[in-house]
């Protein structure tokens, strides 16, 4: 006999008490994300000032930039503190956050999905290197994002005479996930979804503490006719189900059964996505001259995700092992607010379980953005002109890749440029400086990647440069650029000059 129960969302908002700690699910664009459930939370607070002081736990960022995902629970009274990985879909939360209304801790997302996956099997919190010399470093701000956030949630260990981090564990009272479908015994299944992210995990956490698992899904079918391979939470775990028939696989559109892995599309025909704007696009071309027929790689969310269009075009996508840390492998890789997702994939895994294939160092080069850059090789892509962004899967991607290629523009906002005559000409220099004496906060550790011996590049579309032993080195200029006219002015510090070479020509073509 199956304990789970069947009720409305609006039911399902009754369960969540004053001072809960929640773990939801979801990413992006209302990937995964049970919506129906938060409206009702939502509408319950706005209605009768409860639930409220709640602690909202959650991996990747969910939202809309306005209304949906976290955005639902941005509200002065009904969340007290939140520890995430990422904050950009939800401005009201930043908001909350800025204004110093409620706590909030910023831990990397593996780190999130790898301790509630601890805390479900009851051991001492999270042990891992996944965050050393970063801003999550105890020695740092230990994560904590604003003055009114001053627990200690992580703490610095020795275990065989090197540096570890200890993250805490804490009890989690609600788990909050969604599923394509829900039998009559409670097996959810999210076998249409684009993503299965860490609802396992989850629930894990949630049921193990002695908590309650919500889960949201589009339909109900009978008991014995889910297959058992596409079940990723067992009945056994899951408290109550909500019913969603309008449900869909992101927000406003409807399920694309070859973004799910379920049928293959013909993308023959497809036109590649080359980025329009000119330093995008040369960013994207020179950063693509480092792939190598055979290697495995990981795109980051942004300028990174141009990439993908330069393999398209270059038809080279079969002789490369492409993932993100949503847990998707291979396919054409959806970017933007889809970021995570993709077509025509060839596995779609537990994203808790591509973490650990990130953690060990299965990635031989990763893509990422570049917020800002200093002297010391440090990247700052989570803290950025006052706004916390967080860092999602960046931290353990960064930290653990054989090779790492930062993908930014030079400077920012008013930068115009024009390439002709073969050469790239500043029409106007950018207002704000991105490589900067120091960091506002360091995501990236450029003392720790020179002890791990890590190759690193900055690739911006007039220089590029590599990380040395004592900082940054310039290595490669546009032709037309001029040092002294075009990079020192606009740099706050002076990096080490090396053997300089022009970038390729087929980079602007």
């Amino acid at each position: 006999m199956s304990h789970t129960k069947f009720m409305s969302a609006a039911e399902a908002a009754e369960w969540i008490k004053d001072g809960d700690t929640l773990a939801i699910s979801g990413n992006g664009a209302g990937m995964i994300s049970a919506e129906d459930i938060f409206a009702a939370i939502e509408k319950r607070f706005l209605d009768t000032g409860h639930p409220r002081d709640l602690t909202l736990v959650h991996s990747f960022g969910l939202g809309d930039r306005d209304s949906l995902g976290t955005n639902r629970f941005a509200h002065e009274g009904l969340v007290r503190k939140v520890i995430a990985a990422h904050f950009t879909w939800s401005p009201r939360m930043q908001q909350l956050v800025r204004e110093e209304k409620i706590e909030a801790y910023c831990f990397p997302a593996g780190v999130i999905q790898h301790l509630l996956r601890e805390i479900g099997a009851g051991r001492p919190g999270l042990f891992t290197h996944s965050g050393l010399g970063t801003f999550v470093d105890p020695r740092q701000q230990g994560g904590r994002c604003n003055a009114r956030s001053k627990e200690t949630l992580v703490e610095l260990m020795h275990v065989d005479g090197k540096e570890i981090l200890r993250y805490k564990p804490f009890r989690v009272d609600v788990a909050i996930v969604r599923g394509t479908y829900a039998d009559r015994r409670g097996n959810i299944s999210p076998e249409e979804e684009a993503i299965d992210m860490d609802i396992h995990t989850m629930a894990l956490a949630s049921h193990n503490s002695g908590g309650i698992v919500l889960a949201q899904v589009r339909q109900i079918v009978e008991a014995g006719s889910l297959h058992a391979r596409s079940v990723r939470i067992p009945g056994i775990m899951v408290d109550g189900i909500v019913p969603a028939p309008g449900q869909r696989q992101f927000y406003g559109r409807d399920y694309d059964i070859t973004v799910s892995g379920g049928r293959r599309a013909c993308l023959e025909a497809a036109r590649a996505d080359i980025p329009a704007k000119l330093e995008r696009r040369i960013i994207a071309r020179r950063a693509a001259l480092e792939l190598k027929p055979g290697v495995s790689l990981n795109f980051g969310f942004g300028i990174p995700g141009g990439i993908f269009g330069v393999i398209a075009e270059q038809g080279i996508g079969d002789q490369l092992w492409m993932s993100v840390e949503q847990g998707v492998h291979n396919g054409r890789m959806l970017d933007d607010a889809l970021f995570g997702a993709a077509q025509n994939t060839d596995a779609i895994l537990p994203s808790i379980e591509q973490f650990d294939y990130y953690s060990g160092g299965g990635i031989d080069i990763a893509f990422l953005g570049m917020g800002e850059a200093d002297a010391r090789g440090n990247v700052n892509v989570s803290h950025l002109g006052g706004k916390l962004i967080g860092p999602g899967g960046f931290i353990e991607i960064a930290q653990n890749a054989k090779k790492v290629v930062f993908c930014g523009s030079f400077d920012a906002v008013g930068t115009r440029l024009e390439y002709r005559d073969g050469k790239l000409e500043i029409i106007q220099a950018g207002k704000v400086k991105k490589f900067v004496d120091h960091v506002e906060r360091i995501t990236f550790s450029g003392d720790f990647a020179r002890r791990q011996k890590q190759e690193v590049l900055y690739v911006t579309e007039r220089a590029v440069f590599r990380l040395a032993g004592d900082g940054l080195e310039l290595i490669e200029l546009a032709p037309g650029v001029d040092i002294d006219r075009d990079i020192i002015p606009w740099m706050s510090f002076r990096p080490r000059i090396g053997p300089l070479r022009p970038m390729p020509s087929e980079v602007f073509a």
